[in-house]
């Protein structure tokens, strides 16, 4: 008796579609990436963004409401990408400065090679990739008191004062202050209080 060829595995239900879904949406963020890139984000308007894609006018709609949307999905993405880079530079740290400088810097060296005169639009702090990445810098630094890195304290508090500075230096950083001094000034602050910062 021959043997029945072997049937070839079944097509998820809605794969195409949502393959489809997937590349019509991804065309649209790297017409805005670009847009945005080339305009400016206050200059440019939903109908350079469309009009830098193959897709009907009415696509753009099933996807984002406004510029701001998609912009606001540009920064989950660079959310996203910028998180491992940041984990691995604090778990590389041996010493409470390396860890402080290694977070400050991955972190603005990231958004000054990536998102530099993009917008003057700030990172929104509660979308999910940024929310994830809180938590991440939770647990590192969790993690770096359990190491004797850091003194031990609520690790949760350290976390948002960090973050907290980090974005609001990160806007000096997107206008074209030096990594480095940014970095220097962040750490100094966070290894010894203000009386640690340079004068001037």
């Amino acid at each position: 008796m021959d043997a029945k060829p072997a049937r070839p595995p079944a097509r998820p239900q809605g794969g195409r579609r949502e393959l489809t879904k997937a590349q019509n949406r991804e065309t649209i963020l790297v017409a805005a990436r670009q847009v945005f890139a080339q305009m400016g984000f206050a200059t440019a308007t939903v109908r350079d963004v469309i009009r830098a894609t193959p897709l009907a006018s009415g696509t753009f709609y099933n996807y984002f409401k406004s510029k701001e949307e998609v912009y606001q999905a540009l920064r989950d993405e660079v959310a996203l990408a910028v998180r491992p880079r940041l984990r691995q530079a604090r778990r590389g740290a041996a010493t409470a400065e390396e860890f402080f400088a290694a977070s400050f810097g991955a972190f603005f060296q990231f958004v000054a090679e990536n998102c530099a005169g993009a917008s003057p639009e700030r990172f929104r702090m509660d979308s999910p990739e940024v929310l994830a990445g809180f938590a991440e810098l939770q647990e590192d630094i969790a993690a770096a008191m359990a190491r004797g890195l850091l003194p031990a304290t609520d690790a949760a508090s350290l976390s948002a004062a960090l973050a907290g500075v980090a974005f609001e230096l990160v806007e000096r950083v997107k206008t074209g202050a030096a990594v480095e001094e940014v970095t220097g000034f962040a750490t100094a602050l966070f290894l010894g209080g203000i009386n640690a910062l340079p004068k001037r």
